[in-house]
């Protein structure tokens, strides 16, 4: 049977009404976004019209024109509502503002098409619909697969997750690791890259920017200062530009730079990141290491455990306000800090039964009134914890 995500159901229901607002899906590449635009459209009892920008050339404006045309026409033949699925549209030069302009036209002129917009990058989007489209559109968002998801889709089990990640089109390989590395590699990062962050932003160091990747992948859950991955990188140039790369790469979802909390601000500006990837299949598809290796390597695996905690964060709280960070003073330290509301959440990733964790300590002692969350060894057990969302751990 087809498996189907929830935001199947959600964008059905919302396309299913006439609204004033038009639905946009964004996440990362290789998670089902196409897949979830052709089940909804397959769901719904009116024609469709489906297109995408994705080819090795950008689209001009023209693009959207010719398909939108293609539903008018599509209205006036059948007197029913159209709904036009635009994917990959941010790659369509001024995309933003043709969408904007026909919209209006079409909600002005009593129209009914009901429209979809995909996209696998969360700046270029973002920048697109809070600048030309401000109030005409919902934001729905796509993240990596998740333990639950990928546990009832492939029947895979905590520890087959925690290692392949749960892209589901690399699942396929899981029985020939040396395929599912080389898939990943050639398919998700490297399209990520070359086509969604080079080819769509100005990059004076294409090179370093790759790079840069490569390092999150070997020192995942790692706190790395600045000036660390400038001895580590060839032509790095400075902090700034290293700053910069991170942000970018974030915005294709592969690595976020967690920063360091401070009270009242939950990000501390040029403190060293974290580095967070978003989903595991990014670290292991490049380590040299296979699945036996790395379970068994007790340190390696806890630092994928512990990037698969900071992952769940990052997957679930994004476009929220809470935001994860680190803490860290001397020897101390706390695995994340997630600040929701007026509450602050200090979780510590624990992959033994060792008793004593004198950061979460020292930092409670500094602000007692933060709750604290044990995750993994005798605290909440990991199969609980990734089964629920991240933002049900912060709730109350």
């Amino acid at each position: 049977m087809e498996f189907k995500r929830p935001l199947v159901a959600t964008l059905t229901a919302a396309l299913k009404k006439r609204l004033p607002l038009f639905q946009a899906l964004i996440g990362p590449r290789q998670v089902g976004k196409t897949t979830i635009a052709h089940q909804v459209l397959k769901n719904l009892p009116y024609p469709s019209v489906y297109s995408t920008a994705d080819g090795p050339l950008p689209p001009g404006p023209e693009w959207i024109e010719s398909q939108w045309r293609i539903a008018e026409l599509e209205l006036q033949k059948t007197g029913r509502p159209v709904v036009l699925a635009l994917d990959e549209v941010q790659k369509a030069r001024g995309w933003s503002e043709t969408l904007k302009l026909l919209w209006d036209r079409a909600q002005y002129e009593g129209k009914d098409i009901r429209v979809l917009v995909l996209g696998s990058s969360a700046l270029l989007m973002q920048e697109g619909l809070t600048e030309s489209l401000a109030g005409r559109f919902f934001l729905n968002r796509c993240p990596h697969w998740s333990y639950s998801e990928s546990a009832r889709a492939f029947g895979w089990d905590l520890n087959t997750w925690l290692y392949f990640g749960g892209y589901p089109g690399a699942a396929v390989f899981a029985d020939d690791e040396q395929h599912w590395k080389r898939y990943v590699t050639d398919s998700l990062i490297e399209t990520v890259l070359a086509r969604d962050v080079l080819q769509m932003q100005k990059i004076a160091k294409p090179t370093l920017l790759r790079h840069l990747f490569a390092l999150s992948a070997i020192f995942p859950a790692q706190i790395l200062s600045y000036n660390k991955m400038l001895g580590q990188l060839q032509d790095a140039g400075n902090t700034t530009t290293l700053a910069s790369y991170l942000r970018l790469l974030e915005s294709a979802f592969l690595v976020s730079g967690l920063e360091l909390f401070s009270k009242g601000q939950v990000r501390k500006r040029g403190s060293s990141p974290k580095l967070i990837l978003w989903n595991n299949a990014l670290i292991n598809a490049v380590s040299p290491k296979s699945f036996q290796k790395t379970l068994h390597t007790q340190s390696l695996w806890g630092r994928l455990t512990e990037n698969a905690v900071g992952a769940h964060f990052c997957n679930g709280l994004s476009g929220t306000s809470s935001v994860p960070a680190y803490w860290r003073e001397g020897d101390n330290e706390v695995d994340f800090v997630v600040t929701t509301g007026t509450d602050i959440w200090a979780v510590e990733v624990k992959s033994g039964r060792s008793g004593k964790i004198p950061g979460m300590e020292r930092f409670r002692a500094r602000y007692p009134q933060s709750k604290a969350l044990v995750i993994g060894g005798n605290g909440i057990p990991l199969e609980k914890f990734f089964s629920e969302p991240a933002e049900a751990w912060l709730r109350g």
